[in-house]
């Protein structure tokens, strides 16, 4: 709620601030930096929770060499970044800034932290470090626009948000009673890994084009003022999709005890955590659709009128990202990653096709319905075409067509 809060508040107040011109480069900034990003987790983080449950007694080996792998990730992506920002044609302005967002990668090493963390169900704790760098990073972003700093000083607050977590992650490990210090790299758990998550780092980085290359997209194609519109909606259309995140984060151990039980419980919650998701999504994007523009008017002012429109197509992907989310958790329970990666592919062509072909035609609109087209692609329909995704399609559906919630209506 605290994230939410700070999105929706110190997140507007920086947009108005900004100018949609402005606030669009900022959001191409991010949106090109996301791409290199989402290399640095690895693919690791739903492996490392269920290696620390499975092998609790490896625990430093695991998590000193996930971090190991990590930190090596990252040096690779702020080189990899520079390398593409000196090449680039973009102002110097904007390549300080795509730099800056880069140097997260170092210190979101650290979450190897939150996976302990979430297989001991101590969420609590990386709940108090999200805190901590929320309460720091807005009171800078709100500072800022006091004294009407320049844009690339926002880059820079945005960055302080991973250097904060980190460190309130080190320090909550060791008040639990752990260090560091004590871990320890091995080159066959690094292989091992790294062959397991293989898939899920194309995954994430699919994820991430198809969640990000519209705005670099429309930026390209219309203009940053246009980005900004569309940033402004996206904005408020992404803020809550932490909390599916956090929920199935949170619930993934359990459901991996159920699933060892193999008792029927394990069939139970994941149909549970689906319809969990599917009633999340309807209460969220139902208001949102009939609200839109006044939401938007409110918020970020007449300025960015324009972003209405948007935000009544593009609130409904968080439908389908909900299911993806936790259909992802039941991907990597099966062991079927590599179907992850095929998934996330399916959805990443769909979406740069049709924004090739709706962009130009329909605008920052346009840009919406190809992410909500694209979603329901990977989310939804892709669980069709393979034998074992059929059952947790099923599964899914049942969720969407709310058949649990109507069973307990019509029960005398």
């Amino acid at each position: 709620m605290l994230r939410l809060l700070s999105g929706l508040v110190v997140g507007v107040l920086v947009a108005r601030f900004l100018g949609p011109e402005n606030y669009g480069l900022l959001n191409y900034a991010m949106s090109f930096t996301a791409l290199f990003l989402a290399f640095s987790g690895l693919g690791l983080d739903s492996i490392m929770v269920r290696e620390l449950l499975n092998h609790p007694d490896l625990r430093t080996q695991i998590m000193g060499t996930a971090f190991r792998l990590k930190m090596i990730a990252a040096i690779i992506i702020l080189l990899l970044v520079f390398v593409a920002v000196m090449l680039g044609n973009e102002t110097t302005e904007v390549k300080i800034m795509m730099l800056i967002l880069a140097s997260a990668a170092l210190f979101q090493s650290f979450s190897v932290i939150e996976y302990f963390f979430q297989s001991e169900v101590q969420s609590k704790l990386v709940v108090y470090a999200n805190v901590i760098s929320l309460i720091i990073t807005s009171g800078l972003k709100i500072w800022l626009i006091i004294i009407e700093a320049e844009l690339v000083f926002f880059a820079v607050a945005f960055t302080l948000d991973a250097v904060v977590v980190a460190a309130g992650m080190v320090y909550f490990y060791r008040i639990a009673g752990h260090t560091p210090l004590d871990w320890k790299f091995d080159l066959g758990t690094a292989r091992d890994l790294l062959r397991q998550s293989w898939p899920l780092v194309l995954a994430s980085v699919v994820i991430t084009v198809y969640m990000k290359i519209d705005q670099i997209m429309i930026k390209d194609m219309l203009g940053p003022a246009e980005n900004g519109y569309y940033a402004a909606a996206v904005r408020i259309s992404e803020t809550w999709y932490f909390i599916p995140m956090a929920i199935c984060n949170s619930l993934f151990p359990a459901i991996i005890n159920a699933k060892n039980r193999a008792d029927g419980s394990y069939e139970i919650r994941l149909q549970r955590l689906f319809d969990l998701m599917v009633g999340l999504a309807l209460l969220v994007a139902i208001p949102i659709t009939l609200l839109s523009k006044p939401l938007i008017l409110l918020l970020f002012g007449p300025d960015y009128a324009s972003a209405a429109g948007v935000l009544t197509v593009h609130i409904w992907a968080g439908l389908f990202v909900s299911l993806g989310v936790s259909g992802s958790l039941w991907l990597v329970s099966e062991k079927l990653q590599k179907l992850s990666f095929y998934r996330t592919a399916t959805g990443a062509v769909v979406n740069i096709v049709l924004n090739f072909i709706f962009i130009p035609r329909y605008g920052i609109v346009g840009a919406a319905v190809t992410t909500l087209i694209s979603q329901f692609m990977a989310a939804l329909f892709f669980d069709v075409f393979f034998k074992r995704t059929r059952g947790v399609f099923l599964m899914k559906m049942k969720a969407l067509l709310l058949i649990s919630p109507i069973r307990k209506l019509l029960k005398p």
